[in-house]
């Protein structure tokens, strides 16, 4: 069975390694911040064979060429990666498959926070690593990609199953659930989220990895079309929808 260690790093990144038991392959999912990725590594007696980048941004493939170096790790990824330096030995878009011992991932294009963001999901563990693309009870800011198309890619992954757990990059959930309450206030399900969401941060706990059944209930972006009346768009398209509560999220000062 695939073994996942998740550990914070940087302000408030989290790393992941993904670890094969039986033929020892591990992948470091992301590379923010190489030196901790190696120590966490080495604590579980892992090394790391494989770098899977989902997006370019120095917080998630900054740490390639080091740990690289130190282990021999064959770096996948987008085209994009080759933006802060070599490109991946592997480049990869939609419909390709990366194995992790017997573990196959396939990927998504999931591009508006980047334009060439990926996820990689293993279906046979119920389990998206998805970066910055989707975060619990929120999504990426769009740097470089449209409303149109971060909408798609967030389609996509509200399409899997919904007992999937999803690895996003960073623990910003309390920020996003005091935005996500004022947009959809009479929303139970977020409300009770709010208060376990609380319980945890102030136990020390992350909030990360979510199930995606759960965002479907209450994560603001992905409800956009329930939310039209909300932000008084009652004819809007879905993706116009979403691209309204995206903008007030990034005017949010809450």
């Amino acid at each position: 069975m695939l073994q996942i260690h998740q550990f914070p790093c940087l302000s408030d990144n989290y790393g992941f390694l993904a670890h094969d038991p039986a033929s020892g392959a591990t992948a470091a999912i992301d590379t923010p911040d190489a030196d901790e990725y190696l120590r966490q590594a080495e604590a579980k007696g892992w090394r790391i064979t494989d770098i899977w980048n989902t997006h370019w941004h120095p917080d998630h493939a900054g740490g390639n060429a080091a740990i690289k170096a130190k282990t021999g790790a064959i770096v996948t990824g987008p085209a994009e990666v080759e933006r802060i330096g070599q490109p991946p030995d592997r480049i990869v878009v939609e419909g390709d498959v990366v194995k992790l011992g017997a573990h196959e991932a396939r990927i998504l294009d999931v591009g508006g926070h980047t334009l060439g963001h990926i996820a990689y999901v293993l279906d046979d563990a119920k389990t998206a690593f998805v970066g910055d693309a989707l975060f619990a009870l929120g999504c990426g800011r769009l740097f470089e990609g449209t409303p149109q198309q971060m909408w798609a890619s967030l389609q996509k992954l509200a399409a899997l199953p919904d007992d999937t757990t999803l690895y996003c990059a960073h623990e910003y959930t309390q920020s996003n659930a005091r935005f996500a309450i004022t947009i959809d206030p009479m929303n139970r399900a977020l409300q009770a989220r709010i208060a376990e969401i609380d319980k945890l941060r102030a136990e020390g706990k992350p909030t990360v990895p979510m199930t995606l059944r759960v965002e479907k209930e209450t994560n603001p972006f992905l409800r956009a079309p329930a939310l039209k009346g909300a932000v008084m768009l009652p004819n809007a398209e879905d993706w116009e929808a979403f691209a309204d509560i995206r903008k007030r999220k990034d005017n949010f000062k809450g």
